[in-house]
């Protein structure tokens, strides 16, 4: 197909061939609903396990009080707003506030170093940027480091007040469009700047009702989020998708291996969505003990990083709980496909185990898939190529980065950049493989890495004349960082000088925690890295667990 502009690809990527029925809901809609209802839709645990309720009936309430405090700072629709902030139900009223009043969300990840972090704000165009008051400090040596940042107004949320009262103001419900901007996601790229990924109301709430009617969670369904809520994944599975239904979900402040089962038992939760590195971790801590309770539990969602198939059978096995893989990005609002999830156990264990790679499924009602070739034609079933995408939960673009948008719509698909492969069952149903990435990111945890970030300051460590990153297969945390690193002529075989050094520059999640030494770097013939070419040297540290 021909495509005369960008706008026109980008159209094309954000359709589908035969179009949904009608959502029939918006924001707003949800969010009086819960008008006068007293069952929980919220439920937090804090870091001590203490535990707070919040019936739909009072979130309703917050998100009102929270929207007059808004307008009553002149924020109008269409304005940036930012949420600094660990896991906490504020941050959850906060959201949906914001998209009541037709406003557009920024997340800040506080894994994030300053630099990027006020890149982000600057970006994003951020107008006033909410702060829990653990944090507040640092971010207004941020702001007040940047002239550019001198007219966001930072508001500090603690436990009492957290911007939830009544500013005295009229309430105004601004007509939204469902087209509406609600989220920018700043995910990494290949370039060491983050891109603001642009999700709609739209994008948002097709994206919760096509995960709703896969895994089968309606009104009387509970979710667990585990995962932090400045990720879609956090956000989208296990906040909107249950509020998208009527049913309940359990937000917990950080993920606990310890007390994870035990949230499970005592929440009485049926779903939790989680990343693969969750999953080496309770296996690991349940290692030698006797398998918990897991009467509630259906199953777990788990994507967004490399699962493997030993990773991913050593839980089920362990748990006798399945895992419902799937795959997307941020750029594709969560999760554009999963293996069923009503699959006997057979079938399910043989697309898990039994084509090298655990199937991240087929492509759910919201897209359609294909494996294509540079040029955007399709390759045959089994043959590799570029994982694409294109629906109704597609982003509607890399917020100011027409060149970004440019290479993604390249051929009116959305290009994922990652390697993959479809198998198809006797049935002729198409389920996908992800076998690699064509872009060099790392994904650690489930969390994007810039390799050329990390260059930089591994070019400056002790003794390197020149060196890149590297991400390496990990049980822990589906990749691991390394350095591949060529020394300066007489320069000290000094790996602990080199990790030291990067550690003290990079935040630990980023720095690189093996090093590999090397006669020369692996480049294309226009000079590119070739990454990959080297990652097989770090196998030996695949089963290492690195800690701080």
């Amino acid at each position: 197909m021909e495509f005369k502009n960008l706008e026109e690809k980008i159209n094309h990527a954000r359709s589908l061939n035969e179009p949904l029925p009608d959502l029939g809901t918006d924001f707003k809609k949800l969010l009086k609903q819960g008008i006068g209802s007293d069952k929980v839709y919220l439920t937090y645990r804090d870091a001590d396990q203490n535990r707070t309720e919040v019936t739909y009936r009072e979130f309703y309430e917050y998100v009102l009080n929270t929207a007059r405090f808004y307008q009553s700072k002149g924020i109008q629709p269409g304005d940036k707003i930012a949420t600094i902030s660990h896991n906490h139900w504020h941050t959850v009223v906060q959201y949906f506030a914001a998209w009541f009043c037709g406003l557009v969300v920024v997340p800040v990840n506080l894994g994030e170093d300053d630099n990027r972090i006020a890149y982000i704000l600057e970006n994003a165009e951020v107008k006033l940027a909410l702060v829990r008051e653990e944090y507040a400090g640092r971010i207004k040596s941020i702001v007040n480091k940047e002239i550019a940042l001198a007219e966001i107004e930072l508001v500090i949320c603690d436990e009492d007040t957290d911007c939830f009262s009544d500013a005295g103001s009229e309430l105004h419900e601004p007509e939204i469009d469902l087209e509406s901007e609600a989220l920018i996601v700043f995910t990494s790229g290949t370039t060491g700047n983050p891109k603001g990924v642009v999700l709609t109301q739209l994008n948002l709430l097709e994206d919760a009702r096509t995960i709703s009617q896969w895994h089968n969670i309606d009104v009387q369904t509970k979710m667990m989020c585990v995962l932090p809520i400045h990720h879609v994944n956090g956000t989208v599975v296990t906040m909107i998708t249950p509020f998208y239904t009527g049913g309940s979900t359990v937000l917990n402040q950080k993920f606990s291996a310890g007390h994870f089962f035990e949230a499970v038992e005592e929440e009485e939760v049926h779903i939790v969505s989680v990343v693969p590195t969750l999953l080496q971790y309770l296996t690991n801590y349940f290692d030698g003990k006797k398998a918990p309770k897991t009467g509630y539990l259906r199953h777990i969602i788990c994507g967004a990083g490399p699962l493997t198939v030993q990773v991913a059978q050593n839980f089920e096995e362990k748990f006798d709980v399945s895992i419902i893989h799937g795959y997307g990005l941020s750029e594709t609002t969560c999760y554009s496909c999963f293996i069923p999830a009503d699959q006997p156990k057979k079938e399910h264990n043989k697309w898990m185990r039994d084509f090298g790679y655990p199937s991240i499924g087929i492509p759910v009602p919201a897209n359609e898939m294909d494996i294509q070739d540079e040029e955007g034609n399709s390759v045959k079933e089994g043959e590799r190529g570029e994982i694409v995408i294109r629906g109704v939960n597609v982003m509607k673009g890399y917020f100011n980065n027409r060149e970004a948008n440019e290479s993604a719509f390249k051929n009116g698909w959305f290009r994922s950049g990652d390697e993959g492969f479809i198998k198809k069952d006797k049935d002729g149903k198409p389920y996908f493989f992800i076998t690699g990435r064509l872009k060099e990111l790392i994904i650690r945890g489930g969390i994007n890495l810039a390799p050329l970030e990390i260059d930089e300051v591994i070019n400056k460590a002790p003794g390197v004349k020149a060196g890149i990153a590297v991400g390496f297969e990990n049980d822990w945390y589906g990749e691991e960082v390394g350095a591949y690193v060529q020394l300066r002529e007489g320069a000290e075989n000094d790996k602990k000088a080199i990790l030291a050094y990067c550690q003290k520059h990079l935040p630990f999640s980023k720095a690189p925690k093996v090093v590999v030494f090397g006669e020369e770097l692996p480049v294309t013939s226009t000079g590119k890295y070739q990454r990959l070419k080297v990652a097989h040297l770090f196998e030996k540290w695949k089963k290492v667990q690195f800690r701080k």
